[in-house]
């Protein structure tokens, strides 16, 4: 009587590895086909192609014009994390210490863009975009792109904001800290950790965002992602091999973001600070 718990609990486990497994195992095949694809010359009916190039990639480089296309991938996604930090933290801020009429309606309203599809709220904001002569252009998609990452900042942010003791900076005024002083010098650095977690969602978030981008992008303001969509859907007849070495361009770029990001953070380090925060 008392093992049956148990063996359903092993059966339970052993289960749902065999589930992420089967996900994992697919999700490798996918892109394991995807990478040999960009370097076959032929591939039909075969295990693997009937040889290997690497002249896709210079091909897909040149037609799909991916220099500009990089440059602008860069200049949106950096602009826009350094835009969501400026203006998301001062505001999670702002919404952990300070309590005023309205707060929850507020904050609601403020994570609208979290809660529904980014397609939903596009359509009408590319109109007004393209209304105001900013549609096309790389404001306008740099702009499209803070609506939801601003929001996103101020929530990851908020948990972190309100683990940090009020005495500290109440100590700081009193050694006669103003604002912005208290802002830089005490608080920053506390809440570094989560400030380089939220930004570094902010910059998968961005690189990975269609929709928005897609609806307000111009020819000269396409990120990585449209551009690979295009490449894909649009009309013309392109080689296969030819997308899908711009497809492992995406991917790899990505990657790097990633890895560049994990340098100044890790999940570990930001639950290690937030416990030790708790502790305190």
């Amino acid at each position: 009587m008392n093992q049956n718990p148990s063996v359903l609990t092993r059966l339970w486990a052993t289960g749902l590895w065999l589930l992420v497994g089967f996900f994992i195992l697919n999700l490798l095949a996918l892109i394991a086909s995807v990478v040999t694809s960009s370097f076959g010359t032929r591939w039909l009916g075969t295990w693997l192609p009937a040889g290997w190039t690497t002249r896709w990639y210079f091909s897909a480089w040149e037609e799909f014009q991916l220099g500009d296309i990089l440059t602008t991938t860069f200049q949106v996604v950096f602009a826009v994390v350094v835009l969501a930090g400026l203006i998301g933290v001062p505001a999670a801020y702002a919404m952990a210490r300070r309590d005023f009429p309205g707060k929850r309606v507020f904050m609601l309203l403020f994570l609208l863009p979290l809660l529904v599809p980014p397609i939903t709220y596009g359509i009408p904001m590319a109109t007004v975009l393209y209304q105001a002569g900013l549609g096309g252009s790389m404001t306008g998609v740099i702009l499209a792109n803070l609506v939801p990452t601003v929001p996103f900042v101020i929530l990851v942010m908020i948990p972190f904001i309100e683990q940090v003791d009020p005495r500290i900076e109440a100590a700081a005024r009193v050694f006669g800290a103003g604002t912005f002083k208290l802002f830089v010098h005490v608080l920053t650095p506390i809440l570094l950790p989560g400030v380089l977690a939220a930004l570094l969602l902010v910059l998968v978030r961005t690189i990975a965002m269609f929709e928005l981008t897609f609806l307000t992008a111009g020819p000269d303001s396409q990120t990585l992602v449209v551009a690979l969509y295009y490449s894909v859907f649009a009309a013309g007849v392109r080689a296969t091999q030819s997308v899908d070495a711009m497809a492992v361009i995406y991917m790899v770029t990505t990657l790097i973001w990633l890895l560049i990001a994990l340098r100044f953070v890790s999940p570990t380090q930001i639950v290690a600070r937030s416990k030790q925060q708790n502790a305190h």
